[in-house]
């Protein structure tokens, strides 16, 4: 029976590709990539080259043109690459072709967020999650994996499902998945207890795109060490820790980030971790303002947040790595447009962000512990809020 199973491998050098379309242009996909490159790192790649190609569409068969996918052989074959990395998600029948054509492992964005999900979970939860978005996502490509799992013996992309002698066939699966199915019912079962015997205290959850400084903000308030460093989805597993604040207990939670083009087979395995956004009684939505993309990022953990039905819920919006914040001053003569690079912190604090009521907005750093003192009261008068309509009879708070 095949078993998911982390190991740890050598970093490998790779390249990255991605498409410029009429639905995403060469800044788009330059930000892309650049996601796509701290992706990579995080699994352990080197990246080498990007390669990008203007097409009105993706090609249906190859995904990028016969021209383009000779020159990225030619450059694998001179440099030693071991790994290719497309930004958008491959068709079976794509990847199966790019792999004919290269002849090396072939990997697409989905393969790589999942390849990171399965080195980073640590409970039975997570694992169990992570494997059975890994069998949706090898399901229809079967015939074209199993070749490569018995050469390949393991490396990025590979840390999956997967044995040296695969005797298996596509019912083996389908019944692996459906007991994954069960296995996650029962879990969820289990959380649902859990979150029903903490009471009726306020709840409060983190939540925001990878790597903008969760954690750390979670270690500050709750005084507990949280794991966290600078890759991306460093937590996937959610925390939760009671916080006093004044006189005024509370939960707080830290949830799995969110990202761009996240695999639909992870948001269906992860629903029951996002119940704790769900059920939470206010939202800490942080961003990190340094990031060049962080209003695109906004834009994807709001899309998300409604998704899941609680984009609605009191907010709190924090503006994380202030410290980390540049721009450049226009010369006086300079008439070009106005960028993101020329316009400073407290413009932007005077721009859409002052006009994000009913949602409470703070400028912090919780890397230099900078305005988190605000942070803190903008918190607590919230959560009071909420606790005087819930408990109107406790006299404590006033």
């Amino acid at each position: 029976m095949i078993e998911a199973k982390i190991v740890k491998h050598k970093e490998v050098d790779a390249v990255i590709v991605g498409v410029i379309t009429s639905r995403q242009d060469e800044v788009q996909v330059k930000e892309y990539l650049d996601e796509l490159e701290f992706l990579a790192e995080t699994a352990g790649a080197t990246i080498k080259k990007r390669f990008t190609q203007k097409l009105d569409v993706p090609v249906s068969g190859t995904y990028i043109g016969s021209g383009k996918l000779k020159e990225i052989a030619e450059y694998i074959q001179e440099n030693d690459i071991e790994l290719v990395i497309f930004d958008d998600e491959l068709s079976p029948s794509q990847q199966k072709n790019i792999q004919n054509e290269l002849k090396i492992m072939v990997l697409d964005r989905t393969n790589l967020i999942l390849d990171i999900f399965a080195s980073r979970a640590r409970t039975a939860h997570a694992k169990t999650q992570v494997e059975l978005a890994q069998y949706q996502y090898l399901l229809p490509r079967l015939t074209r994996m199993w070749t490569h799992l018995e050469r390949q013996k393991g490396g990025i992309g590979m840390r999956g499902p997967g044995e040296s002698q695969i005797e298996t066939d596509r019912r083996i699966i389908l019944d692996k998945i459906s007991k994954l199915k069960d296995k996650l019912k029962e879990i969820d079962q289990q959380m649902v207890t859990q979150r029903s015997n903490r009471g009726q205290l306020v709840r409060v959850a983190l939540v925001g795109y990878t790597n903008v400084g969760k954690s750390t903000i979670m270690n500050l308030l709750s005084k507990s060490d949280v794991f966290a460093e600078n890759k991306l989805f460093a937590t996937l597993d959610t925390t939760v820790r009671k916080v006093v604040l004044g006189n005024l207990p509370f939960l707080l939670s830290d949830t799995v980030g969110f990202i761009r083009k996240l695999p639909t087979q992870l948001i269906e395995s992860f629903k029951s971790t996002l119940d704790e956004v769900r059920e939470a009684d206010v939202l800490v939505h942080v961003l990190d303002i340094s990031h060049v993309a962080f209003e695109d990022h906004f834009k994807v953990v709001n899309e998300t947040l409604k998704d899941i039905k609680a984009l609605d819920k009191p907010t709190i919006v924090v503006f994380n790595k202030i410290d980390a914040y540049h721009h450049v001053e226009k010369e006086a003569d300079d008439l070009s447009p106005i960028t993101r690079e020329n316009v400073s912190l407290e413009e932007l604090k005077n721009s859409w962000m002052s006009r994000m009521s009913p949602n409470k907005v703070v400028f912090i750093s919780a890397e230099k512990r900078i305005n988190i003192d605000e942070m803190r009261d903008v918190l607590y008068e919230m959560v009071k809020e909420i606790f005087a309509v819930r408990y109107p009879y406790n006299n404590f708070l006033y």
